[in-house]
C-alpha cells in the first residue's frame, strides 16, 4: 500500500513538473502540488520576501528547541479565499457571477421578473468595474440566496460544480474551477506538510467553497468557515426550527431563500471563536473584509504570529487594480500585515498559458 501511495505522489509530481509554468494548471495538477521543504517551492520568485518570511517562520516555530516553538495542536493558519488563493476579479467573485448565470442563462429556471430586471441592470456595471449603489448592493446580496430558494444542498452544490466548468471572463484558457493562485496553494501545502492546521475563513458561502476546493486543496470540510446559507424544511409550517420535529419520510431540507449574514470583517473573528476555538498564528487575506481575522491573529497572541495581505498589483497576468493596490499596501503597512505583491513575487499565477483577453 505504501508503495502505491508513493508511486501516486511521484506520478503527480512528475505531471506537475512537466507543466511547470508554461501551461494552465488543471484541478488535478493543482491538487498534485506538494511542498514539504523550502526547496520544493516552484511558483515564487527566488527573491520573494514573503516566501522567505514564511519559511523562516515555519522553521522557527516548528523547532522544539526554539523559544518560539508552537505545539502542533496550536499551529492554526487561516486563509480567505477570493483574491487570496482564488480569482476574484473576473470580473467579480465566483458566487456573484453565478447569480447572473442562474437568473439570465439557466434554461431550467424561470427567475422572477424582479431578478431578471435587476440582473440586466447591474451586469453592465459589474463588467465595467463600476461601484453599485448601497441599495443595489443590498439587493444583490439578497439575490445570492433568493434565486436558489427550494434547492436542496446537494442540488445547489451540483449547480456550483456545473458553473465551475464555465470560463473566467477576461482570460484565455482558464475555467472557473481551475482559477487557483498556484503560489498561494504552495503556501497552504507547505504549512499542511509541516504540522499546521489550515482553515479557510471566507465571505463566500460554505457550500460554494466546499465544492470549489474539493479534491484540490487538502482540507477537511469542517475546516471551511464561510457565510452560512439559511435553510428550512418543506414541512416546517409555522414552527421555529428549534421546535420542529423533522420527519425524514415526509420532508426534506431546502434553501429558504432568506438573506444571510456575510462572513466578513469582525464576523470572521466570531467564526474563529465559535468554530475553531483557538487563535490563529498565521492569517492570509486580501481586502478589508479580512481585517478582523488579520487583526485578531496579531492581538495579544501568546505565540509568535504573522498576518499577510495579497496585493492586486498585477495588471498583465491578472486583472489587478493599481489604485486599489496602492491603498491596500498602505493599509497593510499601517496595521503590520505583510503585503504580498502578485506582480513582483509570483513567478506565475495560473500558469503562463493563461492570458488576459481584455
Amino acid at each position: 500500500m505504501k508503495k502505491k501511495i508513493l508511486a501516486a505522489i511521484t506520478a503527480g509530481l512528475i505531471a506537475l513538473g512537466s507543466f511547470g509554468v508554461s501551461d494552465a494548471a488543471s484541478r488535478e495538477e493543482v491538487a498534485a502540488i506538494h511542498v514539504q521543504k523550502a526547496s520544493d517551492f516552484q511558483f515564487w520568485n527566488d527573491d520573494s520576501p514573503t516566501k522567505a518570511k514564511i519559511i523562516e517562520f515555519v522553521e522557527d516555530v516548528t523547532n522544539p528547541y526554539s523559544a518560539n516553538y508552537i505545539p502542533p495542536e496550536d499551529r492554526i493558519a487561516t486563509f480567505d479565499m477570493d483574491g487570496t488563493f482564488y480569482c476574484e476579479t473576473a470580473p467579480l467573485y465566483f458566487q456573484e457571477m453565478m447569480f447572473f448565470e442562474r437568473v439570465l442563462n439557466d434554461p431550467n429556471y424561470t427567475a422572477p421578473k424582479k431578478w431578471i430586471n435587476f440582473a440586466k441592470k447591474i451586469q453592465p456595471k459589474i463588467y465595467a468595474k463600476q461601484k453599485l449603489t448601497p441599495a443595489e448592493s443590498k439587493m444583490y446580496l439578497e439575490g445570492l440566496s433568493a434565486v436558489y430558494s427550494g434547492m436542496t444542498d446537494e442540488e445547489y452544490r451540483a449547480y456550483v460544480r456545473k458553473f465551475m466548468q464555465t470560463n473566467e471572463d477576461g482570460f484565455t484558457n482558464l475555467k472557473r474551477g481551475d482559477a487557483f493562485y498556484l503560489p498561494m496553494v504552495e503556501i497552504m501545502s507547505y504549512l499542511t506538510n509541516n504540522g499546521f492546521n489550515v482553515y479557510i475563513n471566507t465571505g463566500c458561502g460554505v457550500s460554494t467553497t466546499r465544492e470549489l476546493v474539493n479534491g484540490v486543496i487538502p482540507i477537511q470540510f469542517d475546516r471551511i468557515l464561510g457565510t452560512d446559507i439559511v435553510y428550512t424544511s418543506t414541512n416546517i409550517g409555522k414552527d421555529a426550527a428549534s421546535d420542529h420535529f423533522y420527519d425524514r419520510n415526509k420532508e426534506k431540507i431546502i434553501i429558504s431563500g432568506k438573506n444571510f449574514v456575510p462572513n466578513l470583517k469582525t464576523v470572521k473573528i466570531f467564526s474563529i471563536i465559535n468554530q475553531i476555538g483557538k487563535k490563529p498564528v498565521l492569517a492570509f487575506g486580501n481586502s478589508s473584509g479580512d481585517s478582523g481575522m488579520l487583526e485578531y491573529t496579531l492581538q495579544d497572541n501568546k505565540y509568535r504570529s504573522m498576518s499577510f495581505f495579497v496585493i492586486c498589483d498585477d495588471v498583465e497576468r491578472e486583472r489587478g487594480n493599481l489604485t486599489r493596490a496602492k491603498s491596500d499596501t498602505a493599509l497593510a503597512l499601517k496595521h503590520g500585515w505583510n503585503p504580498i505583491s502578485m506582480r513582483n513575487e509570483f513567478k506565475t499565477i495560473y500558469g503562463d498559458n493563461v492570458k488576459r483577453s481584455n
